[in-house]
């Protein structure tokens, strides 16, 4: 095993294999663009999973493009009566616009199947393709290619002095275009992302950005390279490159708006405290137990807020540890259980606004601390389960809020939209559930004890009256934490 036994080789292993630089520095331009998209994702608040699988789709996907584009319009003939010359990427000849327009149409066709935003993950993904480019760059200055005309020696004088020697070819020098367009799509990142998105308008405009930059400093690198790639007289990058800033325009001014069909958001509620007034029956639950193992004095006016909206777990390990856990839930779901149906009742306008929303058609579930059973009898006790489609209670999942899981899995399980989706709770640890999800968050301010707290979660909107959800959902904007 050998390093760097060539210019173009980063490793030797035996007589056969080798690794070349060029692949080298593709991965490694996809990988620095993988951990900024990381970055992007996680401040969107998206599960990074998704990401995972686009990497993947769109690696291969670029490649194969990037590889097919330079084939067909560099010696078409020859790779069809040498097919497997094809597949010798370690070689070079790879077209990066091509690459770029296969992985983009790899990646809306996973969005549309997993039922994602295309817009909204390509901004966050595109502007790190501009570092991956400028990263891959590098390959063609190993393989001495990506190369303008002919200058003199007294070209590298100062700056570019560290490029002199790679870019004496074949007896002469030449203009370093690769070096050129590196830079610029460094440049072109930094725009976007500091500059641009701070002022961005809606959706897809940093991936119109993108087309508008890199479609930009690519008509100018061809016209100074003395190795494009023709198509009859033309340039086929420069013809690509007026294309790319045709989309890239039409894009910005929203002409391809209609294409991207927004959906309905997602409405989630938890389920205590919002949809159903339980607020005595919990009280009382609580109150039960606590009595039963000497510890009355410990349910003070200020625990009986408390207990709305934490698990029983979490209430009961921190006042009463020394009892085993689950024996004390089993008495408090007795109990809770025996007065239900007793002394609670829907909230005020609960019924109404679920009918509303399943007669126009929105996607309406639950994620509750309650056992799974338990929502779904609670539900059906109160004739609300008609208008409800999926239920998440916290036997299935492993963590509970302000964990986002429930709302991840139920998203995942019946593949509804999460770029617009609402929140709706009444604690804490709903809205931090939401936040955590990159939900718009709802706080239902139904106890006057909890406002306080509540406010202090600064979710997106408050409302004291359920049926004002309905304002919200027709007010426009975008359904997310951050509007974006």
């Amino acid at each position: 095993m050998q390093f760097f036994p060539s210019r173009e080789i980063f490793l030797q292993i035996g007589d056969n294999i080798h690794i070349a630089w060029y692949a080298v520095l593709i991965l490694t331009g996809a990988f620095v663009a993988y951990l900024l998209s990381y970055y992007f994702f996680k401040k969107m608040k998206y599960p990074t999973t998704y990401l995972d699988d686009l990497l993947l789709i769109v690696l291969w996907a670029g490649i194969i493009g990037a590889r097919l584009w330079f084939c067909v319009f560099y010696d078409l003939s020859y790779y069809l009566n040498n097919p497997l010359e094809i597949l010798a990427v370690w070689d070079g000849g790879l077209a990066i616009q091509g690459g770029f327009i296969l992985a983009l149409i790899a990646a809306f066709i996973y969005t549309k199947v997993q039922n994602l935003s295309f817009l909204r993950l390509a901004d966050a993904i595109a502007p790190t393709v501009l570092v991956a480019q400028a990263i891959g760059r590098w390959g063609n200055f190993v393989n001495q290619e990506c190369y303008g005309f002919e200058v003199e020696a007294s070209y590298f004088d100062g700056i570019l002095s560290f490029l002199k020697d790679g870019m004496y070819i074949g007896g002469h020098y030449y203009e370093p275009m690769f070096f050129y367009e590196s830079i610029g799509c460094i440049i072109g990142f930094i725009l976007i992302v500091f500059v641009l998105k701070r002022f961005q308008n809606k959706r897809g405009d940093l991936l119109w950005a993108y087309f508008l930059w890199y479609g930009l400093i690519r008509f100018f690198i061809e016209g100074h390279r003395a190795d494009s790639l023709m198509i009859g007289p033309l340039r086929m990058a420069q013809v690509t490159s007026i294309i790319y800033l045709l989309v890239g325009l039409l894009g910005y001014l929203g002409l391809f708006e209609k294409l991207f069909k927004r959906p309905k958001p997602t409405v989630l509620f938890d389920l205590d405290g919002t949809l159903l007034d339980t607020q005595n029956g919990i009280i009382e639950s609580y109150d039960e137990v606590f009595k039963k193992h000497g510890k009355e004095d410990l349910f003070t006016d200020e625990v009986k807020v408390e207990v709305l909206g934490p698990t029983l777990e979490e209430i009961f390990q921190k006042y009463i540890p020394e009892v085993d856990t689950e024996t004390l839930c089993e008495e408090y779901r007795l109990h809770n259980n025996a007065i239900f149906a007793k002394v609670n009742k829907p909230m005020k306008h609960a019924t109404k606004i679920l009918e509303y929303l399943h007669n126009n058609a929105y996607h309406v579930g639950i994620i509750s601390t309650k056992r799974h059973e338990t929502i779904k009898k609670n539900l059906e006790l109160f004739k609300l389960d008609s208008y409800v489609e999926e239920i998440v209670g916290c036997d299935d999942v492993k963590n509970q809020k302000p964990s986002p899981e429930g709302i991840n899995e139920l998203l995942k399980k019946k593949k509804w939209t999460r770029d617009e989706l609402v929140y709706v709770g009444d604690s804490v640890m709903d809205i931090k559930a939401g936040q955590n999800a990159g939900a718009y968050t709802v706080g239902y301010l139904f106890n006057q004890k909890k406002e306080a707290a509540l406010k202090q979660a600064k979710a997106n909107e408050y409302i004291d009256d359920l049926l004002k959800l309905k304002d919200i959902l027709n007010e426009g904007g975008h359904f997310t934490f951050d509007r974006s």
